[in-house]
């Protein structure tokens, strides 16, 4: 389509829509959007959640657990990546004939008539989707969006816009920001991950390389972070492939340079270099070297999309962030806690490089749980590494439902090789005991932060708890 476009899809097609996993971040953000354009959603998931909660405010009919008779009536059936063959809902669709969608075509289904703009990337999607969206409601567009986590502006992953734009968080873990109808894309970097659905890291480049070229056949741009090795490569064949290519980063020959100028008080402060031309100092509220990248890819993206350079840079000062990324829990006994959705070890390593510019010269106590077999195995003595950036570590088992293990892959290897003295280092099975060492080893003027994609986040609370028990024994 061509840009500024600002006609919707007709979706009246799909009838009645029933969400199997219903409460995940991408699948809630699809219904919602769904339920704005007036069609009528229902939908099921393993367990309550604040999401469901939410849902049911705007009229979704939400269930807690699945049985065949829930999805009586409806037509068609979107059904999460995280449901198994098998499922009752999913083989009672499938008996009776109904449509039956997976979560990347549905998501097509709802940017169809909009000038899509796909954030992809193995890392940093979700906080640059965010800044995009801020950045652009700031320039007064109101984007639609779907984003894989609550935007902290509005409290919302989603929402049906006004406007011609529709800003998506773009999966890669199994191809599906392939089918997404995109005419701009960001990439922030692209490395190893997800090799159960790509086998090969080469597949996975090859995969990146396609969704840049989808881009180019509908006549758009991509933008490209080449401080990343694997984004410099995509960029050049990209390039070579006729693509449309705006490179940014710290590196010389970025077409958008990034010149960083300090530490502010609440994030770092920089400018932006266009062949030369500076754009302007901006100051993130977010801390974190990594978020001055994020930051300019959506600078980057929204300039080709038409919008200023100060109006951007005004919306981006104005994000303050996301939902489980730099999440701050609360605070007690002297002691602040926060939780992060880093769940590989680039992630690992640059939250936590960014955690110590709040931090100082307090200790910084942090637990982590590692997802998946598959990426503990890859990347065992990696995670140990990157969590060696903290002062003391506790290290869970891995999260890895319905997976075989595989040997190695354990959260006690990983703990071995964490480069701390041993006593700074424990590796706790136990979920229950996890919250007791974090408080243990934490002191007034510490920061303790979770870390991992799993329900990891929920020890915050317990923390908090046993802290504030602690706070009202010494009063």
């Amino acid at each position: 389509m061509t840009p500024g476009t600002d006609a919707t899809a007709d979706l009246s097609a799909l009838g009645r829509v029933h969400v199997v996993g219903i409460g995940g971040a991408g699948m809630s953000g699809i219904a919602r959007i769904l339920v704005a354009r007036g069609v009528t959603v229902s939908g099921s998931d393993a367990k309550d959640s604040r999401r469901l909660a939410a849902l049911r405010a705007i009229g979704v009919e939400a269930y807690v657990g699945h049985a065949a008779e829930q999805v009586d009536g409806v037509d068609t059936v979107i059904v999460s990546t995280a449901i198994k063959e098998g499922n009752a809902e999913l083989s009672a669709a499938r008996e009776r004939g109904l449509r039956v969608m997976g979560r990347a075509e549905a998501l097509a289904a709802v940017m169809a008539g909009h000038r899509g703009v796909a954030v992809a990337g193995t890392h940093g999607k979700t906080t640059t989707t965010s800044m995009l969206t801020v950045a652009l409601q700031h320039c007064g567009a109101d984007p639609s969006f779907a984003i894989g986590s609550e935007l902290n502006e509005s409290g919302s992953n989603a929402h049906h816009g006004t406007g011609a734009d529709f800003v998506a968080e773009a999966d890669e873990s199994d191809g599906a920001f392939l089918a997404l109808p995109a005419w701009a894309g960001i990439v922030t970097n692209v490395e190893p991950d997800h090799l159960d659905h790509w086998g090969t890291f080469e597949a996975i480049e090859q995969g990146f390389l396609d969704f840049c070229t989808g881009i180019r056949d509908r006549g758009g741009f991509v933008t490209v972070c080449i401080d990343d090795e694997g984004g410099r490569r995509l960029a050049e064949r990209a390039r070579a492939a006729g693509v449309d290519v705006r490179t940014y980063g710290e590196a010389a020959d970025a077409d958008f340079r990034v010149e960083l100028v300090e530490v502010g008080t609440t994030g770092w402060v920089f400018d932006v270099l266009e062949r030369g031309v500076r754009h302007g100092r901006t100051e993130l509220a977010v801390p974190g070297r990594h978020n001055v990248l994020n930051a300019t890819a959506a600078f980057v993206t929204g300039l080709g999309l038409g919008h200023s350079s100060a109006a951007l840079r005004e919306g981006l000062e104005s994000f303050s962030g996301t939902r489980r990324r730099f999440d701050f829990k609360g605070a007690a006994a002297g002691v602040k806690v926060y939780d992060d959705y880093a769940h590989h070890p680039t992630e690992i390593a640059a939250t936590l490089r960014a955690m110590r510019e709040v931090v100082g010269d307090s200790q910084l106590v942090v637990a982590f749980q590692a997802h998946h077999y598959y990426r503990t195995a890859m990347f065992v003595k990696e995670f140990g590494e990157s969590l060696g950036l903290a002062d003391q570590v506790v290290v869970l088992e891995v999260f890895a439902p319905g997976e075989e293990p595989i040997p190695g892959a354990s959260g006690v290897s990983m703990a071995s090789h964490v480069p701390l003295p041993p006593e700074q280092v424990v590796f706790e099975p136990s979920w229950s005991r996890v919250a007791s060492h974090l408080v243990e080893r934490a002191r007034p003027g510490d920061v303790v932060m979770t870390l991992g994609a799993g329900d990891i986040a929920m020890i915050g609370t317990e923390v908090l708890d046993l802290l504030r028990a602690r706070e009202g024994s010494s009063s």
